[in-house]
């Protein structure tokens, strides 16, 4: 027997709702798909190297990658240091030492940068930098007679590496810590990418290392610091599977009797480098090169590391420097930054560089005080910038 009419029209309307049903799932399936495939994000932040090291990844595995490469800066930080009694390189100052291979390859790698930088990036400064206290905290400035006997020990020709067999000269001792931070971050990004992760970027001090594109494209910016002002950037760089690395003197440093001084030495005098350079940032592919270079840049000056990056070619780094202010300061003109804000187009930060004649700085100020009336407070630091460097 046939249902009824009104048994067959509730048949109908639930026909109709099943369809507009069906119809709003298959609807809203792929936006379900959608949200389901975001990147998932995961972040670390540990301390290590005598350094803040902060690290953000995206992707499904990012969680667990990220705690595969925190382990890794830590065995790295007992191979590589030189407080540590029981580290590889530690072990290395007390005269011979059998090293792992890969303690042993990385000594050899600061030797030949030696070579490549004449010497300006040079990994057995570390009776210099104890007896100035920059290891260990007990700041002082050593007389030279002092700095001459130290200076007799340094240099890469007191070392010595055969396989995995480590020798150093009498008095001689090593400290990597020009290029271990960079290393380390070259062995970060490594892992992170075995594991899958396309998009992230990690910052190791000085170091900042960016993996892929952000995950809604485009490149990382990475913030440079003002080396007059450490709380404001005076720059970006955008980059993409690429490291950033910057050296200063204004990152580490002590003042006696009204003089600074930083911990960058020049192994030709033992003391702090003095080339007219305020900070050298290297731009390249190769994490421990950038590290090294930044430090032999810095210590070179201008015209000769320069005439270094110029002989390496651009396709293994960028150099950018901060020399504008000390140019200026040395002519005898007064030399002023002014924020005016941020560019319509690009988000990125504008400023005005305005110079006055020697003794005009009256002028100079005017200028600053009417272009403030007209463009009022400016953000105080790029917020948007993925990592910082010199920090």
């Amino acid at each position: 027997m046939e249902p009824t009419g009104f048994a067959g029209g509730e048949i109908c309307e639930w026909d109709r709702f099943m369809k507009r049903f069906f119809f709003l799932f298959f609807l809203c399936l792929p936006l379900l798909l959608l949200s389901g495939c975001a990147e998932k994000e995961a972040s670390r932040e540990c301390f290590a190297m005598d350094t803040v090291m902060q690290l953000r990844a995206y992707g499904p595995q990012a969680a667990a990658a990220l705690d595969a490469a925190e382990q890794e800066i830590y065995r790295l930080e007992g191979l590589l240091s030189c407080q540590d009694p029981e580290a590889e390189l530690a072990r290395c100052n007390t005269g011979s030492e059998t090293v792992s291979e890969e303690t042993a390859a990385l000594i050899q790698t600061a030797l030949d940068l030696s070579a490549a930088t004449g010497g300006a990036y040079d990994p057995t400064l570390y009776p210099l930098t104890l007896a100035w206290g920059f290891s260990g905290g007990q700041y002082r400035v050593p007389d030279e007679a002092e700095l001459s006997a130290l200076r007799t020990q340094t240099g890469a020709e007191h070392v010595q590496v055969d396989g995995c067999r480590v020798r150093l000269d009498a008095g001689t001792q090593l400290d990597l810590g020009g290029i271990a931070k960079g290393y380390t971050a070259g062995r970060v990004r490594k892992i992170l990418q075995d594991a899958g992760v396309r998009a992230a970027i990690v910052s190791l001090g000085g170091n900042v290392a960016a993996i892929g594109k952000k995950p809604g494209g485009g490149d990382w910016i990475v913030g440079l610091q003002d080396p007059q002002d450490p709380g404001s950037y005076f720059g970006t760089v955008a980059v993409s599977d690429a490291c950033v690395v910057t050296s200063g003197g204004y990152q580490r440093y002590f003042e006696q009797d009204g003089v600074r001084y930083h911990h960058i030495l020049d192994p030709k005098t033992g003391r702090p480098a003095a080339s007219g350079l305020q900070s050298v940032s290297v731009v390249s592919q190769d994490d421990t090169l950038a590290d090294a270079l930044s430090t032999a840049l810095f210590v070179m000056g201008l015209d000769a590391g320069a005439a270094l990056y110029r002989s390496m070619g651009n396709s293994k780094v960028s150099m950018l420097t901060s020399t504008l202010m000390n140019a200026i300061n040395i002519a005898g003109n007064g030399g002023l930054s002014f924020p005016v804000g941020l560019g319509a187009d690009t988000g990125l930060p504008v400023g005005v560089q305005l110079i006055a004649p020697p003794f005009r700085d009256a002028n100079m100020f005017r200028a600053a005080a009417a272009l403030e009336a007209v463009y009022g407070p400016a953000p105080v630091a790029p917020d948007f910038a993925d990592g910082k460097v010199g920090a």
